[in-house]
Order: structure tokens, then sequence, then C-alpha cells
């Protein structure tokens, strides 16, 4: 087996021979045994380095992830889990506060990709610009940019956090532009996209918009950082029932539960503008509604329900889509 470079099959045949002569085990059923506990070892070793190759920050996967403190409805959880819109090399763009667990939702679902097989590469806007700095030097840019869109979603984290420099800009755009239609994006931002002209130069951010948007699921997170409430709880020695944000942990209540979904709504309609669809409506304290974005007939929009109801009375200008947070 060492010839063969069968190292996990190696180890466990002592075991599997033992298993072998108790349970009865036929010639075919043993080899069968043998081959996959090769393949399980090597699929091991293939997922640990889809890990170190992807350069997460931290150490954060769904065992971790409360999403029924979270703003986003439980049922578009689960549809993100899926993978289909990574499959489909769609795009998901996260923004809101910070603290409301944009990058947590987004490295469990990169986690989760690299378990289904699929290879991750995760940036944030500042190593870009640092990374595109590097290869202009040595005149590798088109390495540097095909390299990182070889990974099956890509990752661009905390925009709008600091302040952006135009190579970073550049970076964002360049990867947009390669990666539009053939790989998936993950972006997260503090700033809501129709806003990225205020960090980056316009033109780059009219382009780059242009193309991240056009196959997309925009998510906008509302509340308070959850990081900072529950310092605050600590500092101030308040118990959990008796502060503004929900309780941690198990006894939390679900959102979800006291959610009901009403049947969608007919498309409203404003002269010289696209269809926003309203695709259904969560009601329920601190509930979103899912709206679909005029800019494409595949992104998808949050708001809150009284946002909802200035989309009615405004139209098109008054959609959350359309708009600053």
């Amino acid at each position: 087996m060492l010839t063969l470079k069968m190292e996990h099959a190696r180890q466990a045949t002592g075991e599997l021979l033992i298993a072998a002569r108790e349970q009865g085990w036929d010639h075919a059923e043993f080899l069968r045994r043998v081959l996959a506990e090769e393949e399980m070892g090597r699929a091991d070793i293939e997922r640990a380095a889809r890990i170190r190759a992807a350069g997460f920050p931290h150490d954060k996967s769904f065992a971790s992830w409360q999403g029924e403190r979270s703003s986003i409805p439980a049922e578009v959880q689960q549809a993100l889990i899926a993978l289909e819109w990574a499959r489909r090399s769609e795009n998901l763009v996260i923004a809101g506060p910070s603290g409301t667990g944009k990058s947590h939702l987004v490295e469990a679902l990169c986690r989760h990709a690299i378990d289904a097989g699929m290879r991750v590469c995760w940036n944030s806007l500042e190593s870009l610009g640092t990374l595109l700095a590097k290869a202009k030097i040595d005149q590798s840019v088109t390495r540097t940019i095909a390299r990182i869109c070889r990974a099956d979603l890509i990752v661009i984290d905390d925009i709008g956090v600091l302040p952006g420099e135009p190579i970073q800009a550049e970076a964002f755009y360049r990867i947009i532009d390669s990666a539009y239609e053939r790989r998936a994006l993950a972006v997260t931002t503090n700033t809501h996209p129709s806003g990225f002209d205020s960090i980056m130069p316009k033109t780059l951010a009219t382009a780059a918009i242009d193309r991240l948007l056009h196959h997309a699921h925009l998510i906008v997170t509302k509340g308070e950082s959850k990081y900072a409430g529950q310092h605050t709880s600590d500092h101030h020695g308040t118990t959990p029932s008796s502060s503004k944000n929900p309780p941690v942990g198990p006894s939390a209540p679900r959102v979800a539960s006291r959610t009901t979904i009403a049947a969608p709504s007919s498309a409203v309609r404003v002269t010289g503008r696209p269809r926003c669809r309203v695709k259904s409506v969560a009601q329920g304290p601190g509930v979103q509604a899912l709206i679909r974005m005029p800019c494409s007939r595949r992104s998808l929009a949050y708001c809150t329900v009284k946002e909802l109801s200035a989309v009615f009375e405004g139209g098109y200008a008054a959609c959350p889509a359309n708009r600053d947070m």
C-alpha cells in the first residue's frame, strides 16, 4: 500500500482485518471498506487544504451562528445554505451596520461550500489593493487576478469600513469584471451598494455595481451590533431580560416562530421605471420584507415592513434598493 500511496488504507487495515474476521466479510466487502477508508482520508486532507488556501480571517461556522437573532429571515438563510446561488455563479451582497453578522454568515457559508467540494478565496478590500499594487510592480496583474478567480466562490469582505483608495477600487472592479457570470462572489459591506461612489471613484463604482448586481442577491441587515450590546450589558450588570436586546443563547425568542408569510402582491409599476416586485412579506417584530430589485430580474433586497409601505406610497425612489441605507 505504500507503493500505491494509500497511507490511510494502510493505517486502517489492522482494524478492518479484525472486523472482517468478527463479522465474516468476504474479500469484496473487505476491499470496499479499505478503499472507503482511503477515500475518506484523502477527502479530509483535501478539505483541510482548501480551508488553508481560502485564507479565512477567523474560525466561524454555523456551529456558532445564531440564526434566530439575525434580521435575515430563516427561510432566506436556508436558501443561502443550499448554495444553489453559488453553483449558478450568482453573487451575494450583504450590507448593513457592523456587528450584525455579515462576515460571520459569509464565512459559515464558505466553510459549508468547502464541505461541498468548492474552492473559496477570502479577501478584504484592503488586501486586494495590496495584491494589485505588488502585481503592478512585477507586471503580474493578469496572473494575480486569474489566480484569485480560480476559486468557485470569491469573498470581498468589509467594504466601507476604511476609506477607500484608488488602487483598492481598481482591484475591486478587476475581480468583479473577471468573475462576472463565471464565478460566485460574496461581498459584505457597511455601505449600501448605491453609495459605493462615496468610497471609490464614481466611474469604477458604477461599472463594478452594474456587474455585481446583475445576477445578485442583496440582503440588508438591520439592528445594533451584537458585540456592542453584549459589552454594554456586561459593563452595566444588566440581565438579558432587562435589556432591550433579545437574550443570547438557546432561550432567545425565535423570530421565525412569530412570523407569517403573506401571499406575494402584484408588481408596483412606476412610470418610466422598471418594476419592483414584492415576492413575500414577513409580518412580525423586526422582520423584513423580500423585494425584487428593479435593477435585475434575479436580484433580491430586504426592507422593513414600514419601508415597504413607503415603496407603495413613494414608488421607485422609496425602495431601499435604490437609495442609501
